[in-house]
């Protein structure tokens, strides 16, 4: 049995590094840009006009007011999407249109609303214009080769809109990891079907299935399987050959019915530590074949997502280019049970209270007590020590990323058994 941070050592010798990949715009939602990005152009790409209105030159209109206007000849009208490819002689103006390019000649816009109309000819304007005013100059937002984003971006609406106004069709993203979920157990059985004695819920398939989802993997295949040697060999054959990480979930203990390692084993498959001091999630297994990564995890729902988020979540950001954010230190607002031998994780709630990050942990400590994970935006953990950890102490906290800094829920996180 080894510690945590030998556990952590041990899978970072291992951590795959991330690859590039172009794909087309409409694939790129939500993905980590794995190169700076340059303009290849200014922005905007020409000088125009920020209202709908009159382009002029604004010394013609010095003085002008409703008493008295400034007359100026009209000379044709400029649509946006149109190019003027005119030269504003002294005297006259232009109708221009939001977003269309400014005429040469002209340095200011008027905006409709301070003239005689659209339907006017002459014009008269009836307020002094500004040097450049309600004028967009080329470059003013981005010069050509600024940089627009950096590597490691995601690529949220914002990103996405920006790199769409600069005509990208194709963006270089980290590719997303190819994972392969397997649950094993026979007394599994999927939501919606009529439990027979002895039988349960299969949980997590579909909440880690979930979980991998939100970390940004492609989830080659998800599979629930029986507590049969054919049948897990067979599948184990098919994904170690299809996905970059295995993960599974039950069969890695010493029961007469954990039969994952050994068909590891058969397959070639390396073994680097099995067992990890650690409460809930002991039986964690983690080997390699060839590039293929693999995470035997605990078949307890709650140790299964305990165990994913400390160790397989941090992998697969790194893979697409993220670095993993630091744990942060809270406050405990009540005692947390510190184990002398073994490193203690468990679910809790964090809150901003005056200046300090609190923190909360359930009251419910079983790992298959599914429900302490109720209304959780943390995970706590400590690592061995003498005696709990009293309230007012710091404790490390590992945020969910799916979840919300939120006040303490008493009635959720002080039920059930300890």
């Amino acid at each position: 049995m080894i510690s945590v941070e030998k556990a952590h050592r041990q899978i970072e010798e291992w951590q795959p590094k991330p690859a590039k990949e172009e794909v087309e715009w409409d694939r790129a939602r939500d993905r980590i840009v794995a190169e700076d990005i340059l303009a290849p152009f200014g922005l905007p790409r020409f000088t125009n006009s920020a209202m709908d209105g009159f382009a002029l030159r604004w010394a013609e209109t010095v003085g002008a007011s409703r008493q008295q206007p400034v007359t100026l000849s009209l000379d044709g009208v400029i649509a946006a999407g149109e190019s003027s490819g005119q030269l504003l002689q002294p005297g006259n103006c232009a109708q221009i249109m939001t977003g269309a390019p400014l005429p040469d000649g002209a340095d200011s816009v008027v905006m409709v609303e301070h003239t005689n109309g659209f339907g006017a000819d002459p014009v008269q304007i009836f307020h002094p214009a500004k040097l450049g005013q309600n004028v967009r100059q080329a470059g003013e937002e981005v010069a050509e080769n600024d940089k627009l984003l950096s590597a490691g971006t995601r690529l949220g609406p914002g990103e996405m809109g920006t790199l769409l106004g600069f005509g990208m069709a194709r963006i270089p993203v980290y590719k997303k990891p190819v994972v392969a979920l397997l649950v094993t157990g026979s007394e599994l059985k999927p939501v919606g079907t009529e439990l027979r004695p002895g039988q349960i819920y299969n949980t997590n398939l579909p909440v880690l299935a979930d979980i991998l989802q939100r970390v940004g993997c492609e989830l080659t295949e998800g599979r629930s399987l029986p507590d049969d040697p054919q049948q897990i060999a067979d599948q184990l054959a098919v994904s170690l050959e299809n996905a970059h990480i295995v993960v599974t979930s039950g069969g890695v203990s010493m029961g007469r019915f954990d039969l994952l390692r050994p068909a590891l084993n058969d397959l070639g498959v390396q073994e680097i530590f099995w067992k990890v001091a650690q409460k809930p999630g002991s039986p964690l297994f983690f080997g390699v074949r060839d590039k293929t990564l693999i995470f035997g995890l605990p078949g307890n729902p709650v140790s299964a997502i305990i165990v994913f988020m400390e160790y397989v979540w941090p992998v697969i950001q790194k893979m697409q280019g993220i670095t993993p954010q630091p744990k942060l230190q809270a406050v405990l607002s009540e005692t947390f049970p510190r184990l002398a031998q073994k490193h203690r994780f468990l679910f809790g709630r964090a809150w901003i209270e005056g200046h300090r990050l609190m923190v909360q942990p359930t009251q419910k400590h079983g790992s298959h007590m599914f429900t302490s994970a109720l209304q959780a935006n943390c995970i706590l953990d400590a690592s061995p020590g003498e005696g709990s950890l009293p309230k007012g102490r710091e404790v490390r906290i590992n945020p969910l990323p799916w979840a919300s800094l939120a006040g303490p829920d008493p009635q959720l996180f002080h039920t059930g058994a300890a």
